[in-house]
């Protein structure tokens, strides 16, 4: 998908908002390279792979605050990425699994931030610390990792909030919330009625 100069425009005061806002509440945003034509901009040139930060000494600007993270998104389009690892983490999941976990979630009544990308993978955001053990559908990404971060651009979409921070007053649960959710998402539990008419 091809984002032209004009939407991308329009498109850059909402992405410096965001990633503003996400710094004004302690978040580790970084700009990373945004869509141009099937390659990646932002750093000197084009690349083949991203989003990656724009930065190559990102990690020594984790924890930047909110008025010089305004600076780097006045006049670029940057996609937004989160610095995993440093309050915030990311469990990494296939959609129809995430679809699972997050109606577990609500069941227990512990809001969860959770991401969406237009590649089918949904990422719930957690506190820093836990873990959860990876798998080929389950990736757990900390410290030393990034990850992108509505309303970044993709090739093909636009990163969204499934679950947006505000409705769990930005209090991250710890990993082991979601990972006993995954837990119950895979390994669903037969309904005790259909049981008990079974054995009747």
């Amino acid at each position: 998908m091809e984002w032209s100069d004009s939407w991308r425009g329009a498109f850059r005061i909402e992405l410096r908002a965001e990633a503003v806002n996400l710094a004004w509440h302690g978040w580790p945003v970084l700009p990373g390279t945004y869509p141009a034509g099937e390659q990646w901009a932002g750093r000197n040139g084009v690349e083949d792979d991203g989003p990656v930060p724009v930065h190559r000494d990102w990690q020594e600007r984790i924890g930047t605050k909110a008025e010089q993270v305004a600076t780097w998104w006045a006049g670029h389009s940057y996609s937004i990425l989160l610095a995993t690892g440093h309050g915030v983490d990311a469990i990494e999941v296939g959609a129809d699994l995430g679809r699972r976990a997050a109606v577990e979630l609500r069941a227990t009544g512990i809001p969860v931030p959770i991401v969406a990308t237009p590649e089918g993978r949904w990422m719930f955001l957690v506190a820093s610390g836990g873990q959860v053990a990876t798998s080929e559908d389950v990736k757990h990404y900390g410290k030393g990792e990034y990850v992108p971060l509505p309303p970044s651009p993709c090739q093909v979409g636009v990163v969204h909030w499934r679950v947006k921070p505000q409705i769990c007053a930005w209090q991250l649960p710890h990993a082991s919330v979601v990972r006993d959710a995954l837990f119950q998402a895979a390994n669903p539990t037969p309904d005790y009625g259909l049981v008990a008419a079974d054995r009747s």
